[in-house]
């Protein structure tokens, strides 16, 4: 027979290692927030790997207490999903980073900060429906964030736009149509990272409703 202390103690670790993770992805935000603000910058990737490769532990964490815990808290495939949910979103703010590293001549000084501003906000609902998802979550409330962030990421969809229009204009050199479209769609996927755990968590909670 499973004890009542052990099964709230493997709980508890499950809260610690997910608001572990989703602290880890803010992380990872603010990082690429403060690269942003000077692209012309020497850039560190290192940091964000190193973010990453934290985010990895934690989720390698997390699937061996998944392996050793017999009655979870969560279904099994929920805590997964969402554990690679969150993973994603600092693998990719990586690759954008490698990508700016790349590019770096390319870029115009305050080219982002639009985008960057929502990806921060999408990042701090993320990280508060994490916590939320392991101190009693209410349906209501997690809806209502899970709706922000969808209205974000179509903010984001339309800033896309406005700013391939931009491009398009013609003032600008073709290499740098090509670089610059490339950062404005991989900074738009992270934003959709953002919703897709938004989406997790949403469906966690109303399945245990």
């Amino acid at each position: 027979m499973i004890s009542l202390q052990s099964y709230f103690s493997k709980s508890h670790t499950f809260a610690q290692l997910f608001e572990s993770s989703a602290e880890e992805v803010r992380k990872s935000v603010q990082t690429l927030v403060e690269m942003l603000k000077s692209p012309g910058e020497g850039i560190n990737l290192e940091n964000f790997s190193r973010v990453r490769q934290q985010n990895k532990r934690i989720n390698g964490e997390i699937t061996t207490l998944l392996c050793q815990t017999f009655v979870t808290p969560l279904e099994r495939e929920d805590l997964e999903a969402l554990a690679r949910a969150l993973y994603r979103i600092p693998k990719t703010i990586e690759k954008f980073a490698g990508r700016m590293i790349l590019s770096k001549s390319y870029l115009p000084a305050d080219f982002f900060d639009r985008q960057a501003k929502i990806l921060e906000q999408a990042t701090n609902v993320v990280h508060e429906m994490v916590r939320q998802l392991w101190h009693h979550p209410h349906l209501e409330k997690i809806k209502e964030e899970n709706d922000r962030l969808h209205a974000m990421e179509g903010e984001a969809d339309k800033l896309v736009f406005e700013m391939l229009r931009d491009l398009y204009s013609g003032k600008y050199e073709p290499m740098q149509v090509i670089v610059l479209r490339d950062l404005f769609e991989l900074l738009e996927k992270v934003i959709d990272r953002c919703r897709d755990a938004g989406n997790v968590i949403f469906h966690i909670v109303l399945k245990n409703s």
